[in-house]
Parts: C-alpha cells; sequence; structure tokens
C-alpha cells in the first residue's frame, strides 16, 4: 500500500484508530515526493518532525524512477492536476499498490488506481 502525504500526517497524530490497521501492516510504501511535503513544511516542529521521520523509516521509500517520470507527465497531460499528486498516483500505478488517501476527490479520476480512504464511512447493504 502506498501512503499519501494525508495519511502520512494522520498517522503520526494521536487519537487516529481508523489508520491503526493500515500502519501496522508490514508493506506499506511512501512515494519520495510525499518525504519532501511532510519533512519539508516550514512550520514542523521538532517532535511532528521526529515522529514522520520514524514513521517513514518503517516504510519502503519509493523514488523518483523515470517510468514514474513518464506516468506522471501522461496524468498531467490528460488533465489538470497537482505535480506531487500526480507523482504520487503515477507512483501507485506504476509499481501496482493501491493507495491511501483521505483525499479521494484529488484521485478518484486516475484510471487503474486503486483507492482506500480509511476515514470513509462503511457501507450498509
Amino acid at each position: 500500500m502506498l501512503l499519501d502525504s494525508n495519511i502520512l500526517i494522520y498517522g503520526t497524530e494521536e487519537g487516529e484508530p481508523r489508520l491503526d490497521a493500515i500502519l501496522a501492516r508490514s508493506d506499506l510504501a511512501v512515494a519520495s515526493v510525499s518525504c519532501i511535503e511532510t519533512l519539508g513544511y516550514h512550520r514542523l516542529s521538532d517532535a511532528e518532525r521526529l515522529g514522520l521521520e520514524a514513521a517513514i523509516a518503517r516504510m519502503t521509500v519509493l523514488t523518483l524512477e523515470d517510468a514514474v517520470v513518464a506516468r506522471a507527465i501522461s496524468l498531467r497531460q490528460e488533465r489538470k492536476m497537482g505535480l506531487a499528486d500526480a507523482i504520487i498516483a503515477a507512483t501507485a500505478l506504476v509499481h501496482q499498490l493501491p493507495l491511501v488517501t483521505r483525499n479521494v476527490d484529488d484521485f478518484k479520476h486516475v484510471a487503474g488506481l486503486e483507492i482506500v480512504n480509511p476515514f470513509a464511512e462503511p457501507e450498509t447493504a
């Protein structure tokens, strides 16, 4: 599973039980651009930075390889999309990973992308 930047942030906050099952997994990955987005925030406290660094250290960091660059370019040519979101979506697609995000609207138009929203209300039958 590839974690979006917002899930990294929520995962380091206290009291987010909806993320516990996902964050306990051993097969988590993060796109390198998510590391830049989260750790590069200029108002990050030392405690927040340490929490994010510890979380990221337990995950596989997927770098910006040529296949991801090509897919991100293609996604941005198809539809207006933020650079970081295009890289994150492309990373998930290239590595065939579901994307865990709360920002479903940013990605729902991406064909073939499996989206997991741990904050979504369970569907009733």
